[in-house]
């Protein structure tokens, strides 16, 4: 997933264009806490073997080279343990929440907002045979990781920002700019990630040593 960083930008973002009733509906879950205090709460979990079966929820991939009409297609084939498939589980039960206790309630909360968070990295959205960049091994300023890890921590990292002051550098506080931003549903939301996730492709291959102009081009 995205780093602890970029998990909490994502959540402060989102809980600064919450709607009232939203407001109203969350605390009744978390109280008076942050969403971004909880942004990370699935990624620390996998250590834990009763999450085990969750691992497969942060990401989806595909082949490469789909259309719109062909990423459809493959999203609604696609089995339950991916993001998508997660995500609209999670959604529903949290809507339809009465026979669900607080407990599980906050757990599903803790998940959508960290898979919604997935969902906007491009590379959770990536290719079957490289695992979302993940067998794309890449030098990041003379150290060795990989491509996923690059987009998931290092370039959020290099900016030296906590998360708060991330998310006010991100956040446009323009009406109509935001409204675009929302437009859609979360079908339209990954396909964005995935002609991302082309071009982050087209630009890195195995063995590229990644430095400052990386930086300049990509953050």
């Amino acid at each position: 997933a995205w780093g602890t960083t970029g998990h909490r930008v994502v959540a402060e973002i989102a809980e600064n264009h919450l709607s009232g009733k939203a407001k109203r509906q969350l605390k009744k879950i978390i109280g008076e806490q942050h969403l971004a205090y909880w942004a990370n709460w699935p990624d620390f979990m996998k250590s834990n073997p009763d999450w085990k079966m969750a691992d497969s929820w942060h990401y989806i991939n595909f082949p490469s080279g789909l259309s719109n009409i062909e990423f459809e297609r493959n999203l609604n084939n696609s089995s339950d343990e991916n993001l998508y498939k997660r995500a609209l589980i999670l959604m529903d039960e949290l809507k339809n929440h009465k026979n669900l206790t607080l407990q599980k309630q906050q757990e599903n909360l803790y998940f959508l907002i960290h898979i919604i968070g997935d969902a906007h990295q491009p590379l959770h959205v990536g290719r079957e045979e490289d695992l979302g960049g993940n067998k794309i091994q890449v030098e990041w300023f003379r150290d060795q990781t990989y491509l996923h890890s690059v987009w998931d921590t290092k370039l959020v990292d290099f900016q030296n920002y906590s998360y708060t002051e991330y998310a006010e550098v991100l956040d446009f506080h323009n009406k109509k700019f935001n409204q675009n931003l929302i437009e859609g549903n979360l079908n339209n939301w990954l396909f964005d990630s995935y002609q991302k996730s082309v071009i982050i492709y087209a630009n890195a291959k195995s063995g590229d040593k990644l430095s400052y102009k990386y930086n300049y081009d990509n953050v």
